[in-house]
């Protein structure tokens, strides 16, 4: 283990104590739950926390990344050689101010912020009922459904800068948010945002809710899974490229393209997370090959080298 990070860890031991742990099953906390284990995780779950962990990790040039609740990414089976910062307790709540303002924090999931907005009588962010992952994440990525994402509701960001170990409020035209991505660093972190919704109906939120969840139901796979594989190109459905390109039922191993939606990648109990990968190059090689489309991935890669995959992870 590289020396710093062993300092930071010691450090964290004495300020946070049991909120620390080393060698941890990082892969069985993803949605996937292939791959393998962080070199150290550190649940923070409230300011106190927060501020030890940004003083421990301020210029050490660890590798630092955030788990919420792994519904976007997949881990390599060598883990990940860094320190894992998973928010919790305080970092959940989701609070109405000024009747149309949220206040979320990171930890939050998507479908709770969705139905307590809702239960207010807010519109505006009915689509996220059905994505399965937190605050943090999904403003990280610009997560959306269903003709919505987090840029058309989010005021500012709460990120913490743990390269420098700053803190800011960060207005949401700063954060470049455009499809699935923002121009967040893996060091800066995420721990709450503002939303700005509209005044709704409480009965016609919750038919518009019920109506996504059924969708899902009936369009998109259970199981081991971490949802859309590749991002949409413009005007395109890439499910329906995977689709029509041969690739339902394409298999690699422990690992395979559902037969209810292309752009699902199923992993078996107890697989890996290489046969994760080679399905989506080998999905990304036939739309290629039978459409001219470079598919690009959504899923985001957790400790795999440049050597293993063919675009920047």
């Amino acid at each position: 283990m590289n020396p710093v990070l062993v300092a930071v860890i010691e450090r964290l031991m004495d300020d946070v104590g049991d909120k620390i742990a080393v060698d941890v099953p990082m892969g069985a906390l993803t949605t996937y739950r292939v791959g393998g284990r962080a070199a150290a995780m550190v649940v923070v779950d409230d300011h106190e926390t927060l501020s030890a962990v940004a003083a421990a990790v301020a210029g050490t040039g660890i590798p630092v990344m955030t788990l919420g609740r792994g519904s976007n990414m997949l881990v390599a089976d060598c883990g990940f050689d860094g320190l894992v910062i998973h928010m919790a307790g305080d970092y959940a709540a989701i609070n109405v101010v000024d009747e149309t303002i949220v206040i979320a924090g990171a930890a939050a999931k998507l479908p709770v912020v969705a139905r307590t907005t809702v239960g207010y009588g807010l519109a505006g962010f009915e689509w996220a009922v059905g994505v399965p992952g937190s605050i943090g994440g999904a403003v990280r990525m610009n997560a959306g459904g269903h003709g919505a994402d987090m840029k058309d509701a989010l005021l500012d960001a709460d990120v913490v800068d743990f390269a420098a170990g700053e803190r800011r409020i960060v207005p949401a035209e700063e954060l470049q948010l455009s499809y699935r991505h923002s121009a967040l660093r893996t060091d800066e972190v995420v721990v709450g945002c503002r939303l700005s919704l509209s005044p709704g109906d409480e009965r016609k939120g919750k038919a518009e809710m019920a109506e996504i969840v059924q969708w899902r139901r009936d369009n998109q796979p259970g199981g081991q899974n971490a949802g859309s594989v590749f991002t949409n190109p413009d005007g395109e459905s890439a499910g329906r490229l995977i689709d029509t390109a041969g690739g339902k039922g394409l298999r690699v191993g422990t690992a395979e393209v559902s037969v209810k939606h292309a752009n699902f990648i199923q992993a078996d109990e107890g697989g890996t997370a290489a046969d994760v990968l080679q399905v989506m190059i080998e999905v990304q090689t036939l739309v290629e090959y039978a459409h001219g489309v470079v598919l690009q991935p959504e899923t985001h890669l957790v400790g795999f080298t440049d050597d293993e995959v063919p675009w920047s992870s």
